[in-house]
C-alpha cells in the first residue's frame, strides 16, 4: 500500500492475543504496518432503541471525525450490533475512497447462530472483515469472484466461503490506484 500504518482502535474489551493476530493478518495481506489502539466513545448516543441496534452511519461519522487522522487508514472494531437504515445488520462499513471504516464482531461469533464457540473462525471471519472494509476505503467495489475478500457478505456463511485475499482483479486495481 504505502510506507504508512493502518491503525485499529478498539472499542470494548478484546484479548490482546485477537487483536494482535488480527493487526499481524491485516498487516500481511495488506502490506503495510498495522497498529492498534485503544479507543472511547460514548456508544449510547448511536443506540436506536426501537431496533436495539447502533447506528453504523453515525459511529461511522464519529470514527472518522475524532479517529481517523493520525494514519493512513483507520479502522474502528467493536463488539455492538450494528445496522443501516436499509438493512437489517451490518458486519462493518466504510467510506468508499475516503480513509475509515468500522467493524463489528457481534454477530461473527458463533455463539450468535447456537453453534459452538470457535475463536479461530471468529478471528478469521474477523480478519476477512476487516481487509473488506479496508477494501472499501482503497476504492474497491463488491467483486463477483467467489474467493476474493471483496465479495459481499450478507451471513456468516459468505464470509466463511471467501478468502481473506484480493483476487487478482481486484489486486490490479489497486496498483493502478497506487501509482
Amino acid at each position: 500500500m504505502n510506507n504508512q500504518h493502518i491503525t485499529i482502535v478498539s472499542f470494548g474489551h478484546f484479548e490482546s492475543f485477537f487483536l494482535n493476530r488480527i493487526a499481524r493478518e491485516v498487516s500481511l495481506v495488506t502490506n503495510c504496518p498495522v497498529k492498534i489502539k485503544d479507543g472511547h466513545i460514548d456508544l449510547s448516543d448511536f443506540y436506536e432503541p426501537s431496533r436495539r441496534q447502533y447506528d453504523g452511519n453515525k459511529i461511522l461519522k464519529q470514527i472518522d471525525t475524532i479517529y481517523s487522522t493520525e494514519s493512513y487508514r483507520t479502522i474502528g472494531l467493536f463488539n455492538v450490533d450494528l445496522f443501516v437504515p436499509i438493512l437489517t445488520f451490518i458486519f462493518g462499513q466504510a467510506y468508499l475512497n475516503g480513509i475509515t471504516g468500522i467493524v463489528s464482531v457481534y454477530r461473527l461469533s458463533n455463539e450468535r447462530y447456537n453453534i459452538a464457540p470457535d475463536e479461530n473462525i471468529l478471528l478469521e471471519r474477523t480478519i476477512k472483515e476487516v481487509v473488506h472494509e479496508l477494501g472499501h476505503t482503497l476504492g474497491l467495489i463488491h467483486c463477483h469472484t467467489p474467493t476474493c475478500v471483496m465479495r459481499s457478505s450478507t451471513y456468516v456463511e459468505d464470509l466463511d466461503q471467501k478468502g481473506a485475499g484480493f483476487c487478482s482483479n481486484c489486486l490490479d486495481l489497486l496498483k493502478e490506484r497506487m501509482v
